[in-house]
């Protein structure tokens, strides 16, 4: 017998501290669950007996995000196969991406990168239960109230009959399907492209690339607006133009690492070239500066779309590099 562990007798069940807590907690959710609407009977199939998964944790504590630098995050998701597939698949699925790109407006070949650095294009859409990675989120410290969040949507999901309990599985994270939605982005921009009534981010191609593209849409993508591009800013000129255009105050920290928008006069003035060593465009829309350690970038409102889908600045130049790839 191990000290801590559940003592079972004929008669009484002792748990330990730790598993009391959480069985405790999850008492709480059932009966917020409840209270929201949620019917008993999903609540009980979905978190009776639940367990926490200590790996999933672990995961949250060793993003590649955050662990990585930018170009070692790029050389990573960005390498010839992934490229190569991009194309692949962009070529085999047109006809139905230039539906929906003719639907939602975002370009086929956005469409696909999301796809890609999201699922593998559709080849990794996650094993772990879903609710179960979403409860032991909400029960770790670290992010509880958005994750408990995050789990009332999914069993909203299950209870609105979307998908069976056994096939909810994502992330360790609780994102979903092919494209990765967190259960209320799910909720908010999954749709039902192929009309067979379910909104299936899980098998139909059809409703992956229309989510996928009703996201970004729904962020404000322009059709009409390129996503940004990579610049050169002279060393001696770095002091100048981050005092004419510090950090942003507001949003989620990938937002808040780019510089308050300017216009491209502004940043032509401030020597701000294209990365080949050309002058700006002389007309776009404002543009805010990203620096990373070896690498500029000046990027538009597209690029924050791509960053409302991942809060993350590596992710968000890996779609957007390669989309560019897909030209």
């Amino acid at each position: 017998m191990v000290l801590g562990a559940v003592l079972v007798s004929a008669a009484f069940v002792v748990v330990s501290p730790q598993e009391r807590s959480f069985t405790a907690w999850l008492a709480e959710v059932k009966a917020e669950a409840i209270g929201a609407g949620i019917s008993g009977e999903v609540v009980a199939a979905a978190l009776d007996g639940l367990e926490p998964l200590p790996v999933v944790v672990e995961r949250d504590r060793s993003q590649a995000e955050l662990t990585l630098t930018l170009d070692q995050y790029l050389t990573r998701r960005l390498d010839r196969r992934t490229v190569r597939t991009a194309r692949e698949m962009l070529r085999r699925h047109a006809k139905l991406l230039n539906r929906v790109s003719a639907a939602y407006g975002v370009p086929a070949r956005v469409v696909v990168a999301v796809w890609g650095l999201e699922s593998n294009f559709g080849r990794f859409v996650g094993v772990r239960p879903t609710i179960a990675a979403l409860a032991t989120l909400a029960f770790d410290e670290r992010r509880a109230s958005y994750f408990r969040g995050e789990l009332l949507e999914a069993l909203r999901i299950l209870d609105h009959g979307d998908i069976a309990l056994a096939d909810m599985k994502g992330s360790w994270a609780g994102a979903m399907g092919q494209v990765q939605f967190m259960p209320s982005s799910y909720v908010k921009h999954a749709v039902d492209f192929d009309g067979d009534g379910r909104r299936d981010i899980w098998r139909s191609q059809a409703d992956v690339f229309a989510s996928i593209a009703n996201y970004l849409t729904s962020k404000g993508w322009d059709n009409g607006v390129v996503w940004g591009r990579e610049v050169k800013v002279r060393r001696a000129a770095v002091t100048k133009v981050v005092a004419a255009a510090p950090y942003r105050a507001t949003g989620c920290e990938a937002v808040r690492q780019l510089s308050e928008p300017r216009s491209l006069a502004e940043w032509r003035r401030l020597g701000v070239t294209d990365v080949g060593g050309r002058p700006l465009p002389k007309s776009g829309p404002p543009a805010s500066l990203l620096r990373s350690a070896s690498r500029f970038f000046l990027v538009y409102p597209n690029y924050e779309a791509i960053l409302a889908y991942n809060c993350a600045q590596s992710y968000a130049l890996s779609v957007a590099l390669l989309s560019d790839r897909l030209r």
